[in-house]
């Protein structure tokens, strides 16, 4: 049986790079610490013999080389484009079988969430985990057919429509949605 794929989607953690929305209310240097923080328990959460953890960084580059993240996890490149295209293609050079992406941001994701995301990919051909912005924090899929090519096309990101129009792309797979979860865009976050 082939072992789950998850897939945690980093930034290094400089000021100016990451957590810029957060950083406009707390300070960049404040938010970037923040993030690294983060990303350290997150890690240490989700780490788990149930599933393969794979860190896809950017800058490409600079993520492939950086210690600042754990050695043992295996990195692979975003690359170009907008998070669509980053998410898409980091899906697919993953071995074939079920597969979660997440962003680092969610304080409350913890294996109870991904345990559920992966559960739910058993009777389903996509999971998602739906953010209160009406974005969403786990995109997953059964992978046993090739995957939907325009599934982050035309994906209004960063806004209201994200889910929605991820959801619309999917056309008639059968999708289940799991916990809605907060990510940390700003100091109200936090709280």
């Amino acid at each position: 049986m082939t072992c789950p794929t998850l897939i945690i989607m980093l930034k290094e953690p400089r000021a100016g790079r990451v957590k810029t929305r957060l950083g406009k209310d707390i300070g960049l240097t404040a938010a970037a610490w923040w993030f690294r923080q983060q990303v350290k328990r997150l890690l240490r959460r989700i780490d788990d013999p149930r599933w393969k953890v794979v860190l896809a960084v950017a800058p490409d580059r600079a993520g492939m080389l950086s210690r600042v993240w754990p050695a043992h996890f295996e990195r692979i490149a975003q690359g170009q484009g907008d998070l669509g295209d980053r998410m898409a293609r980091v899906m697919q050079v993953i071995p074939v079988g079920p597969v979660c992406v997440i962003g680092a941001d969610i304080p409350d994701i913890g294996p109870i969430q991904i345990a559920r995301a992966f559960a739910a990919l058993g009777t389903s051909d996509a999971v998602f985990g739906p953010a209160p912005d009406g974005g969403f924090w786990l995109v997953g899929l059964k992978r046993t057919n090739p995957m939907p090519s325009k599934l982050f096309q035309d994906v209004r990101w960063s806004t209201e429509h994200a889910l929605g129009d991820t959801l619309t792309n999917l056309g008639g797979l059968r999708v289940a949605l799991i916990d809605e979860l907060q990510d940390v865009d700003t100091a109200d976050d936090l709280r």
